[in-house]
């Protein structure tokens, strides 16, 4: 019989599996090493930079597991997700002293990982069948939960929390581009991939040309004459 426009068969759920399986796996690689390095900032041991590493590498993914109800959570059912977080600890430990700017690397490296984890986490909500808030929702919480929980134990100000990131933004942007492209038919790890681009892209304008939206300023009390 003939596939029906719109349908989604095994085959595509098969193919969408997978590109969220790289997804998950590319942004624990990389949210890894910003949680490496934001521990060498802190002067840890080894110890202290696997875990910071595994806490931001996961973190964001776990919340979304557990708000969606997925069981096993996603780095439960691959356990080897937290030997890539261990082997970029490693790596950062025995590295970071190399680097001119570690802040500077932290913050691009954290650009990459946001926009490889919030297509990860619509991509989750869509295979589930949720709704657009959702899926949106998902998106935002996959991308800047790790690095949340990353910056208050590594006593660094939350990126998520400063005003002139556009953090929070770029991640709702990505995600809600993600989904407007699956909305308009195209293929979901192209309609992904889009969403992805744009949060990297909005992320690039904050860093590079200063990109901000306004913040809300208090006005000061009115003085009695």
């Amino acid at each position: 019989m003939p596939r029906q426009e719109g349908q989604v068969t095994p085959e595509m759920l098969n193919t969408l599996g997978a590109y969220i399986w790289a997804l998950d796996y590319g942004s624990v690689l990389v949210f890894a090493l910003t949680g490496a390095l934001v521990a060498s900032r802190a002067q840890l041991d080894i110890i202290g930079f696997i875990f910071m590493a595994s806490l931001t590498a996961v973190g964001g993914g776990t919340l979304r597991d557990l708000v969606l109800g997925r069981d096993p959570v996603f780095w439960v059912a691959q356990p080897e997700l937290i030997g890539i977080a261990t082997a970029a600890a490693v790596l950062v430990f025995w590295t970071a002293h190399l680097l001119e700017s570690r802040y500077r690397w932290l913050l691009w490296l954290d650009a990459i990982a946001l926009a490889v984890a919030v297509p990860a986490g619509v991509g989750v909500a869509l295979v589930g069948g949720y709704g657009p808030v959702i899926v949106v929702i998902a998106g935002v919480i996959t991308g800047t939960m790790g690095g949340l929980m990353r910056d208050v134990v590594g006593n660094e100000v939350p990126l998520i929390l400063k005003g002139s990131e556009l953090y929070l933004t770029c991640a709702f942007g990505g995600a809600v581009v993600a989904l407007m492209l699956a909305w308009l038919g195209l293929p979901r790890p192209v309609a992904l991939s889009g969403g992805g681009l744009s949060v990297f892209l909005l992320r690039a304008g904050t860093l590079i040309w200063g990109w901000s939206l306004p913040v809300y300023k208090p006005r000061p009390p009115r003085m009695r004459g």
